[in-house]
């Protein structure tokens, strides 16, 4: 292939393997003076287009000169339906983004994050040429622009934030994928990169962050995220809600129409009870301190148990009626129909504990488990009824990490919300459940436009005039850019 002079377009012959990485000016520049720029902003090309060049920003070709943006359409979400934080496939998605968000609560740390193909080790993205980086194949064609990308979930307890911190670094998160362009691992993480973050840890940790990652927290509103996380998976995700009655799952179909209002009920260390009207329109109307904090806190003090799993896992083994005070405790096991109780109704969560002369070494930490859950379940499903009643709502959506997916957790839940609303009002739950505050930060990437993203162009420099190579000219003059485009891409796929 003949040399620079004249060949107007990005080399796609084995020459460009060997590439150079200039740190100070971000370009990568091919063994014949090819320069490819890496990481440049957008805003910024305007002012290098000397000498009759142009440039064409992004990984895939923007005619517009638009922004990279997250396609939505047709999300849906990937695996089977009992899999627990499934990812969630964005099958038209084109631009070449780097999200990733945190919601950084007391107990949990909960990060959504994208990728543009299946998720990989670092070791396995370190053995991609760079050809396949470029989006270039075998057979000299380029594949662009490549579609699809992944939204995958994953969580971490607080208290081994190290452990969140290690996963990102291991990914290359924070300089947006090893993927992406930072394919060497040892060139510094841009200064100015901003993760958005939100809950209380993104204030708190803030420095941890900058000091471990080398990047800068962006807060978002904790409220906020919430209700976006929500209505998002609500509006765009098929098969997300469902209800959970008496051991049988159902999904929901929800009308995008008649989706508000609301009740948001988001179950974390505490309880937030929100009424949600519309995008960005809603009031915390409620809430309380018993939630999942309580559960874990008091479940820990009484079964010494390590971690929240372990203690749902005891309760799967549990009997309450050891320990709980039921109406035919009180009644000689008989019901008090006249006012709907059946002898099985819970009348005190830990009654029993009051008259039996045991020790708490003397209750099996099973029973005490789903004791504790069955008091905190009930609780929170009550209140929830009591403030859909209050504002005339009937569908009642639960979030949060303390749902985690468990049967029993989800069926007590919408027995309290059935029971005091005598059938009328109906509990959901979510797939994402734990996930909305991070899903909504993740979203206020797209709310404050992506300009201070963490987005990496492609640039490609040359000048203006015919594709020439060989000592030949091929095709007319161009006349602009969109048409220099349409003939790259005709030049390209004829393997010139």
């Amino acid at each position: 292939m003949a040399g620079l002079n004249g060949d107007p377009f990005l080399r796609i012959d084995d020459n460009i393997e060997k590439l150079q990485y200039n740190n100070n000016s971000k370009e990568v520049i091919d063994k014949e003076g090819l320069v490819v720029r890496i990481g440049e902003d957008s805003s910024n090309n305007k002012n290098n287009n000397q000498g009759g060049e142009k440039d064409m920003a992004g990984n895939s070709i923007h005619r517009s000169g638009s922004r990279p943006q997250l396609d939505l359409s047709k999300a849906e979400i990937q695996g089977n339906s009992e899999e627990r934080d499934p990812t969630i496939l964005l099958p038209n998605q084109t631009d070449d983004i780097s999200h990733l968000a945190l919601d950084i609560g007391g107990s949990l740390i909960k990060l959504v994050y994208f990728s543009r193909h299946e998720d990989q080790s670092v070791d396995d993205k370190r053995k991609k040429t760079v050809k396949e980086r470029l989006g270039i194949s075998n057979g000299n064609r380029r594949n662009f622009p490549i579609l699809g990308g992944r939204l995958h979930f994953v969580k971490f307890e607080t208290s081994k934030l190290n452990e969140c911190l290690d996963f990102i670094s291991s990914k290359q998160l924070h300089r947006g994928r090893i993927d992406s362009h930072h394919w060497n691992s040892e060139a510094p993480a841009n200064e100015n990169a901003v993760i958005k973050a939100t809950g209380g840890g993104a204030y708190k940790f803030a420095d941890l962050f900058k000091e471990r990652l080398g990047v800068s927290i962006d807060k978002e509103d904790e409220m906020d995220c919430l209700v976006a996380g929500a209505n998002f998976l609500l509006k765009a995700i098929r098969h997300e809600a469902f209800t959970h009655m008496e051991g049988h799952k159902e999904f929901v179909q929800i009308d995008h129409n008649d989706l508000f209002p609301y009740l948001l009920v988001n179950i974390g260390s505490g309880v937030s009870i929100i009424k949600v009207d519309g995008d960005g329109k809603f009031q915390r109307v409620s809430g309380t301190n018993v939630g999942g904090g309580t559960y874990w806190g008091l479940g820990r003090l009484l079964t010494k148990c390590n971690s929240f799993d372990e203690l749902l896992e005891l309760s799967q083994r549990g009997d309450n009626r050891t320990i709980d005070m039921l109406v035919g405790d009180i009644y000689g096991g008989m019901d008090y129909s006249k006012i709907g109780l059946s002898a099985s109704t819970i009348a005190s969560s830990f009654g029993k504990a009051i008259s039996d002369k045991k020790e708490l070494q003397d209750y099996r930490p099973e029973d005490i488990s789903l004791s504790l859950l069955r008091m905190i379940s009930y609780n929170i499903g009550q209140i929830s009824y009591l403030n859909a009643l209050r504002f005339g709502l009937k569908r009642i959506f639960f979030g949060g990490f303390f749902i985690r997916g468990h049967a029993y957790t989800m069926d007590t839940i919408s027995f309290a919300v059935h029971f005091w609303s005598k059938g009328e009002a109906q509990a959901m739950f979510l797939r994402h459940e734990g996930f909305l505050g991070a899903v909504g930060a993740f979203m206020s990437y797209q709310k404050h436009g992506l300009d201070d993203l963490m987005v990496h162009h492609l640039v490609e420099r040359f000048p203006m005039g015919a594709p020439y190579t060989g000592g030949k000219i091929h095709g007319p003059p161009l006349g602009d850019l969109n048409e220099k485009i349409s003939w790259m891409e005709k030049f390209v796929s004829e393997g010139y």
